[in-house]
């Protein structure tokens, strides 16, 4: 069995790397609008089909815009995985709802391409799976970062470690203390 620290680790790297289709996704559509999902740039003769053409355009590049923001605030969460609950199942809500809008398309329009497929799975699988393990690493990371708080704070107010707790490394000389910390 892997530690919490290195669960936070992987919990991170995992992160950052599913956290790279939105911001890919979300930057690509940004840039190319409706070409990004094979869409193309082109527009239709006529005034009405070339207005539809630029709001079909910039709805596009919005929702690419919000797609930028969630992965930007996944990212955002990365230092402090273990802190940062909320924000990741709020984040994982809103993805699960967009999947589960995509997969209304599905059912009333058929399967789109691979591309959409794949971003089907991340939203309604990988995201959800993604907040589950965020939540084991807290309970898990939790304690730890509670107790190097509390043996801080009490060493700070003079006190030392809470009875029974197990001591960090202290050495004092002269009248003045040093922590060592040696945890990971």
């Amino acid at each position: 069995m892997i530690g919490p620290g290195m669960e936070r680790r992987l919990l991170q790297g995992a992160i950052l790397l599913a956290g790279c289709v939105p911001v890919t996704a979300g930057l690509a559509g940004v840039a190319t609008g409706t070409g990004f999902v094979g869409g193309g740039n082109t527009l239709a003769a006529g005034q009405v089909a070339i207005e539809s053409q630029i709001s079909l355009e910039s709805h596009m590049r919005y929702l690419s815009g919000l797609l930028l923001g969630i992965g930007l605030a996944f990212w955002a969460a990365v230092p402090r995985i273990e802190a940062h609950g909320q924000r990741v199942r709020l984040l994982a809500g809103i993805v699960v709802i967009g999947g589960l809008a995509r997969a209304l398309g599905v059912v009333a329009d058929g399967p789109a391409d691979g591309p959409m497929t794949a971003a089907l799975a991340m939203e309604l699988a990988v995201t959800p799976a993604l907040a589950l393990w965020q939540g084991r690493v807290a309970r898990r990371w939790g304690p730890v970062v509670t107790a190097r708080r509390h043996s801080a704070e009490r060493h700070s107010a003079g006190l030392g470690a809470p009875a029974g707790a197990a001591r960090s490394p202290v050495s004092v000389s002269s009248g003045s203390s040093s922590r060592r910390d040696t945890s990971v």
